[in-house]
């Protein structure tokens, strides 16, 4: 047994002890949206739960299809008390799911139960899985936007660090003149996928400080302001288009393939790609590569992200079942403290004490960027928001055409402010 294991060995029994807990066997129904790697990573967890329960718990795991399909299944199912007993949720969506009655309240003494409280978990994390002030979630990990760079373009460069690391990419004039120097001989700058533009956007809106919805205050981009700081940031990513530093259109593969074959300097994306360079890597087809945080090109660090989370769905109709409950919050937490396997992904673990850990500190690249947990900009608190909701339709509609120059940046961020607003 490894010093990983050793460890979260010892964690597991001391929850055990906390909880007290004699289980009769327990089956916990569960559904995730989790494909690819993530799902083959999730299953080998559910696996290795199983395993170690024996006797006492076991996950019936079921995957279903990510986004609407997912969300209106479960929202559906729980109405007539026929939800699982435990699924994966981003805690960006949590409001919509909240108004739709469709969660179950975890609270401070569920959490206590398996030793957990919101100390255990980022500060983003936890409050962004609250509504209102009410749990209706634990958070897993933290996803977001993150720079990968050509290690070896870079050297040549000069502008890599003894330490592998980038060097001198902060700042807006600093940043655009490694784009400017990378784009020559049919290279660029930066490869990013078009469609996927909205959350640098978002990311550079959040490092001018900008508030994107604020009920009090008259809802999204409540001031003339914050629409400035729209505009500007979506002036930024077409500045960006029109010098050339980038592609102006450019699919998701195509866009990889242009970072991968070493005809970019920059891939910008979310970092749910780790597995993909490490796998490339591992087979010898892959240049030297890294990833960090996104530069700060105003005033202050900040980058989107979300979060993947376990929900307990409110099953109408079903009578509270304290066993069964625990055998649910023993499972969150489990998954919880076996989250360095879920960093292999590229995941940040919200679980302070794996995020914390000697283990992931050595996880390269991705203790490299885990700073981002703790300047995270998450969807606003409102049931717009969340994958496959209509704050991403307004991205898409409105600023994501603004960065190619089918829409006036400035027009597009009013007519984003406008849409949103009149669905409130």
């Amino acid at each position: 047994m490894n010093k990983t294991m050793k460890r979260l060995a010892l964690v597991s029994t001391v929850l055990m002890g906390l909880t007290g807990t004699a289980f009769a066997q327990q089956t916990v129904v569960w559904w995730d949206f989790l494909a690819g790697g993530d799902g083959v990573r999730m299953k080998a967890l559910i696996d290795a739960f199983n395993e170690e329960h024996a006797g006492e718990i076991t996950i019936e795991g079921t995957t279903l299809e990510w986004g609407t399909p997912f969300y209106t299944k479960l929202q559906t199912s729980a109405a007539i008390g026929e939800g699982p007993d435990i699924a994966t949720y981003h805690l960006s969506r949590m409001p919509l799911a909240v108004d739709s009655g469709t969660l179950s309240e975890i609270s401070d003494e569920d959490l206590a139960s398996v030793g957990l409280s919101d100390d255990s978990f980022t500060s983003a994390a936890a409050q962004a899985a609250k509504v209102d002030g009410v749990r209706y979630g634990v958070p897993f990990d933290q996803h977001g936007l993150i720079l990968y760079y050509n290690k070896d373009m870079l050297e040549a460069a000069g502008m890599l660090g003894e330490n592998g690391l980038p060097t001198g990419l902060d700042g807006m004039e600093n940043f655009e003149s490694a784009l400017a120097q990378f784009t020559k001989d049919g290279a660029y700058g930066l490869s990013m996928p078009t469609g996927d533009r909205y959350r640098a956007v978002y990311s550079f809106f959040g490092q001018q400080g900008g508030t994107m919805f604020d009920a009090d205050a008259g809802g999204f981009f409540p001031s003339d302001e914050d629409v400035a700081k729209l505009t500007t940031a979506t002036e930024t990513m077409k500045r960006w288009v029109d010098n050339g530093w980038t592609p102006a259109q450019i699919e998701s593969p195509a866009a990889l393939a242009l970072f991968t074959s070493g005809q970019a300097a920059f891939f910008i994306n979310g970092n749910w790609e780790v597995p993909t360079f490490t796998d490339l890597a591992a087979k010898g087809e892959l240049f030297e590569w890294g990833a960090v945080e996104l530069p700060v090109l105003f005033d202050q660090p900040a980058a989107w992200s979300d979060s993947h989370a376990f929900v307990i769905p409110a099953n109408a109709g079903k009578d509270a079942d304290p066993d069964k409950r625990a055998a649910v919050m023993e499972v969150i937490a489990w998954m919880d403290e076996h989250s360095l396997d879920w960093a292999g992904a590229g995941h940040i673990p919200a679980f302070n004490a794996v995020r914390e850990s000697a283990d992931f500190q050595a996880l390269k690249p991705q203790s490299d960027y885990a700073g981002f947990a703790a300047t995270a900009v998450f969807d606003p608190r409102t049931i717009l928001a969340g994958p496959a909701a209509p704050l991403g339709d307004a991205w898409t509609n409105y600023i994501v055409p603004a960065t190619t120059g089918e829409l006036d940046p400035a027009d597009a961020a009013m007519q984003m402010r406008d849409d949103l607003n009149s669905q409130l």
